[in-house]
């Protein structure tokens, strides 16, 4: 029986890369966006690639849609194997104390408890079906403070946090959870903050001891191997991909 992964957020840079590398690994790719127009037009592409797939539409700060995503998953392919909590967003590339509230409250609404809908949802369903694995999309600013991101910062710190203690809670019961841990990579969220001055890219590029940027198919690798039957003694860590950042 082919695995089936769920991917949200899943129509544009590191969602999009991983949704066809699981589809390249023969999964049923079941994949969310806010934007149909562009969730129907990426499914398309995935099945010109001979990918079987599902497109559904989601905003991840609505509980009871993510509820009925995760249900119509394991509706269609049977179970859930994998959830990849892609779905994120990066707002206000300011000094904290010119941050605006709302910018903040969007964060945790769409990077934490968006993740927490998903784990929650999903860890029902894998649990009927003998276990499963769960990536979280962290980042370095989840275990780093880092330059006119505060507000993100304590967004992907909380990812980090639910990953860990989510791990410890389903450890014994066949779900391994775990998070990934870009670094800088050319996505458009990063474009977003080149766009408003905050940086440049030879500035992103040079906090990396390889003095580049990622690529999201950097970052779907990494996914992959992470949901993979490759690593069953992981669960809880942080793997990070980051051109050698956190290594400093």
């Amino acid at each position: 029986m082919k695995k089936t992964v769920l991917i949200t957020g899943a129509t544009t840079g590191i969602g999009k890369a991983t949704a066809f590398a699981f589809g390249h690994k023969g999964y049923n790719v079941v994949f969310t966006s806010r934007n149909q127009a562009r969730g129907e037009e990426f499914s398309k592409e995935l099945s010109a690639k001979g990918v079987e797939n599902t497109f559904l539409e989601l905003d991840v700060t609505d509980e009871e849609a993510v509820k009925t995503v995760v249900e119509k998953a394991v509706a269609k392919y049977g179970k859930l194997d994998a959830l990849v909590n892609n779905a994120g967003v990066a707002l206000g590339s300011v000094l904290m104390a010119d941050a605006t509230t709302e910018d903040l409250r969007q964060m945790l609404d769409t990077n934490v408890m968006g993740v927490f809908y998903g784990m929650k949802y999903a860890i029902k369903e894998m649990l009927k079906t003998g276990g499963g694995a769960i990536v979280n999309l962290a980042s370095i600013a989840g275990h780093n403070g880092l330059l006119y991101t505060a507000q993100y910062c304590a967004s992907k710190h909380a990812v980090v946090g639910l990953t860990k203690g989510a791990a410890i809670d389903y450890a014994t019961m066949g779900i391994r959870i775990n998070a990934i841990a870009p670094g800088a990579i050319k996505t458009n969220i990063i474009q977003a903050s080149i766009d408003t001055g905050a940086y440049s890219e030879e500035s992103i590029a040079a906090i990396h001891p390889m003095k580049r940027m990622g690529t999201p198919g950097d970052i779907a690798n990494g996914i992959v191997f992470l949901a993979s039957d490759d690593c069953p003694f992981m669960t809880g860590t942080t793997l990070f991909v980051d051109g050698g950042y956190n290594a400093q």
